[in-house]
C-alpha cells in the first residue's frame, strides 16, 4: 500500500501529517507535483515531478495509483477518477471521496465553479486551521486503519 499526494495544492501541515502516520507504518508516500515543492524530510517520501501541463499530475496519478492505495487530494474531478478506479480518496480536510458521495460533491463543485465564473461568490476555501488538521488526523487514522485490515 502507498499513499500518494497530490502535492501541488495540499497544505504542508497535511503532508507532514501524512509522512508521519506513514512512518509510523511503515508506508511509502510519493508526493505527486507540477513543480518542484517542499516535502517532509521523511525516508518514506519521494517527490516525483511530472513534466508540466494541464492536468499531468492528476493523469499520473490515476495511472500509477492501485486499489488498495490512498490518494490524498482536493480536486473534486481527480478524485472521481480515482474513486472510479476503486483506488481510496481522501481530501487534506478529512473529507472521503466514495461512489455514494462522488455525485453530490461533483454537482457541489460544479455550481461554485459557475457562480464564481458569474461573479456570484468570491475566493475559495477557508485558510487550512487546526480544526481541519485534527478531521484530517482522525480520518487519515481510520481510513489507514480500515484499509490495513482490508
Amino acid at each position: 500500500m502507498r499513499i500518494w499526494i497530490d502535492a501541488d495544492a495540499c497544505p504542508r501541515a497535511a503532508k507532514e501529517l501524512v509522512a508521519k502516520f506513514a512512518l509510523k507504518r511503515k508506508l511509502e508516500v510519493v508526493m505527486v507535483a507540477g513543480q518542484p515543492v517542499a516535502k517532509p524530510a521523511f525516508a518514506c517520501v519521494r517527490l516525483v515531478v511530472v513534466p508540466s501541463g494541464m492536468d499531468a499530475a492528476d493523469d499520473y496519478l490515476v495511472e500509477q495509483a492501485e486499489p488498495g492505495d490512498l490518494v490524498i487530494c482536493s480536486d473534486v474531478p481527480l478524485a472521481d477518477r480515482l474513486v472510479k478506479k476503486g483506488v481510496d480518496a481522501l481530501d487534506p480536510r478529512g473529507r472521503e471521496f466514495d461512489a455514494k458521495n462522488m455525485g453530490e460533491r461533483l454537482a457541489m463543485r460544479n455550481l461554485f465553479t459557475d457562480l464564481r465564473e458569474q461573479g456570484q461568490v468570491g475566493g475559495g476555501q477557508a485558510a487550512y486551521g487546526e480544526k481541519d488538521k485534527q478531521a484530517f488526523a482522525n480520518a487519515l487514522d481510520r481510513l489507514l486503519t480500515r484499509l490495513n485490515k482490508g
